[in-house]
């Protein structure tokens, strides 16, 4: 008896220090309450990471990206969304990649078949930036670190369309979506650019949306115009937003705030909602109130 108990510890140890047991699960990118570079799998491409405060290893975690503006890159966009902060609070990761594409000391993000701030549309040369977000979402959850199911974005003007596509072509790897100033449902209608074209944006189910903008924005107007790639109104997009989820109830228009409106769209298919914050004499900023935007995408899994 006393050597079949040596041999059965024998047999633990070496089952413990086993390459399957090196490997246990346990997101080890990064040092709790701190962004690092990280280089995602084999894409050839890395991103910063925040790892939350308080984060315990074994523990998988709601994964939000925060896409930079055009000519950004993703240090940028961490500094002025705040989000990192916001991520301490709530326990979730973000990620701020680079767009695919190099312009003077920043990036943009490829969009296909929508011209860039250059007025260069992407071509096949380009770096295809939903496939790396594609692949960065399967490797964070390879790694034991993200929840397939609770993955999310936003994103800054040119980030926010990026956000806004992802939505469209990707929302099988998407719980929610949150464009700040910069909320689209497909390209500009070719024969119609003030209305989205339906064949551009073809989500496989009801997208959560909560976009953020200001009424005094003039690089990407909630009343429509401006470049190229943007032309139809917020209302618009909204407005196709809540036609793709099958809402039944809305536009509903409230006051939030002396400065800050609503409008809603509610009794939509799988209970999303899709909502746009507007804030009156705000800019082409970071409208958004970061509290606001995790309290609405929390609230949903894919």
């Amino acid at each position: 008896m006393r050597i079949l108990s040596i041999l059965s510890a024998l047999l633990f140890a070496f089952a413990a220090f086993t390459p399957a047991a090196a490997a246990a699960p346990g997101c080890a990118l990064g040092t709790p309450g701190t962004t690092e570079r990280i280089i995602v799998g084999q894409t050839g491409r890395s991103m910063l990471l925040h790892v939350p405060a308080g984060h315990r290893a074994g523990m998988r975690a709601p994964l939000l990206f925060v896409l930079h503006g055009s000519g950004g890159d993703g240090a940028a966009i961490l500094k002025q969304s705040g989000l990192e902060a916001t991520s301490d609070r709530h326990g979730f990761l973000l990620a701020a990649p680079d767009g695919g594409i190099p312009l003077e000391r920043g990036f943009v993000w490829n969009i296909p078949g929508v011209p860039t701030v250059t007025g260069k549309v992407p071509g096949p040369g380009d770096a295809d930036d939903v496939a790396f977000i594609r692949g960065a979402i399967d490797w964070l959850a390879k790694q034991g670190c993200a929840d397939r199911t609770r993955v999310y974005s936003t994103g800054l003007s040119g980030g926010g369309r990026m956000t806004s596509w992802l939505g469209c072509v990707a929302s099988d790897k998407l719980a929610g979506i949150a464009p700040v100033v910069g909320l689209r449902a497909g390209n500009p209608l070719a024969g119609d650019a003030r209305r989205p074209d339906p064949a551009t944006c073809r989500p496989t189910g009801p997208v959560p949306v909560i976009a953020f903008a200001g009424d005094a924005d003039g690089t990407n107007p909630v009343q429509g115009g401006g470049a190229g790639y943007w032309q139809y109104t917020m209302d618009a997009a909204l407005a196709r937003w809540a036609e793709l989820g099958g809402c039944r109830a809305g536009p509903l228009r409230r006051d939030l705030a002396a400065d800050l409106y609503e409008q809603l769209y509610a009794a939509c298919r799988s209970s999303v909602e899709v909502a746009g914050h507007i804030k009156r004499g705000a800019g082409h900023v970071w409208t958004a109130d970061n509290e606001a935007m995790w309290r609405f995408l929390s609230r949903y899994r894919r």
